[in-house]
């Protein structure tokens, strides 16, 4: 554990401050950042004018965005960490071979956030990209890294904040949550039919190192005609799990 004395309490605010900006919230008042943030509201504002003064958001008088600047900070991490580009040469040919959007993600407390993809068409609304963060508890990647971790801590991390319908089709009772993870716990992979968007279908593998150890998960994404949701193992689980074995000879 870091002694109290040896952080900078500024830097963590600042860091409260930008990471309450997000797809929902682009925009907000200092008001806005301050009851996100749980900060007060003249810490806030501190934040905020720094934030602009540095470059990093916009001020228009009354709301504050973020600038293209704020990537610096994420593409410096996806640029300092192996795995994404260790694993794009795998999602290209497995996307080419079945000719279906590929991705591969990590888990953030509550929610995964893509590390690597190879698009084929546009499935979802939103366009996808590494950076990009969806709920774990509604997704097909999310449920596999959440079944890695021990039943308790996934409860914990369903918990931080309520479990929203993202379309009719979306699990919210936590009981049925567990249910769909410990299945993926139990068969090595997880199947979603339309509880992130309405017509995405997708399902998921672990990513295992050379030592058993999830790190991250890959999936294909499809677009939800033709065949039913039970169709999605028959169809692409074979080809995960000959990139997931393959991946987990070399993976250290």
């Amino acid at each position: 554990m870091v002694n109290q004395r040896d952080t900078m309490g500024g830097l963590a605010k600042g860091l409260a401050v930008i990471e309450t900006f997000t797809a929902d919230r682009p925009r907000q008042s200092i008001a806005e950042v301050s009851g996100a943030s749980g900060l007060d509201r003249a810490t806030a504002r501190r934040c905020l004018l720094t934030l602009a003064e540095l470059g990093y958001a916009d001020y228009d008088g009354k709301f504050f965005t973020l600038t293209p600047r704020v990537l610096r900070l994420g593409t410096a991490c996806l640029a300092a960490m192996p795995l994404p580009q260790f694993v794009q040469p795998w999602l290209d040919g497995l996307s080419e071979e079945l000719e279906e959007s590929a991705s591969v993600s990590i888990l953030d407390e509550d929610e995964i956030v893509y590390i690597a993809r190879a698009a084929r068409r546009k499935v979802m609304s939103i366009s996808l990209m590494p950076g990009s963060r969806l709920p774990a508890y509604c997704t097909s990647m999310g449920r596999v890294l959440l079944a890695a971790l021990p039943e308790a801590e996934v409860r914990r991390r369903l918990s931080i904040r309520p479990i929203a319908a993202r379309t009719s089709l979306t699990l919210t009772d936590p009981d049925a949550v567990m249910a769909k993870i410990g299945r993926a716990r139990e068969e090595g992979y997880a199947a979603i039919d339309q509880e992130v968007e309405m017509g995405l279908r997708s399902i998921a593998v672990p990513l295992l190192n050379s030592r058993g150890a999830t790190v991250a998960a890959l999936n294909i994404g499809v677009p939800a005609i033709g065949n039913d949701a039970g169709s999605l193992v028959a169809l692409y689980l074979p080809a995960l799990v000959r990139v997931q074995a393959e991946i987990k000879k070399v993976l250290r």
